[in-house]
């Protein structure tokens, strides 16, 4: 019963950011949002795994989402880095 309280505030928490992510109201506003996102994301794998008692798949899933989750910021900042972006 607490993993599914854990679980729905979770997801409450991706809404909220991805109201951020819609809204703005700049643009990093809207990159920090999807982070944020991303980041949720992965806690929800983890407890995901822990209420199918398979933590350690869930574990190898949400290290390669992080990765790429990684990759993908710093390739947006570098982007908006060139571009000169304020």
């Amino acid at each position: 019963m607490n993993l599914l309280l854990v679980m729905n505030l979770i997801a409450v928490l991706i809404v909220m950011y991805l109201y951020r992510v819609i809204r703005g109201p700049t643009l990093y506003d809207r990159v920090l949002g999807l982070n944020g996102i991303s980041t949720k994301a992965i806690i929800l794998l983890i407890v995901i795994g822990t209420v199918y008692d398979r933590v350690d798949m869930f574990v190898d899933i949400s290290t390669g989402y992080a990765l790429l989750n990684l990759i993908g910021a710093l390739a947006i900042a570098k982007y908006l880095e060139q571009r000169g972006h304020p």
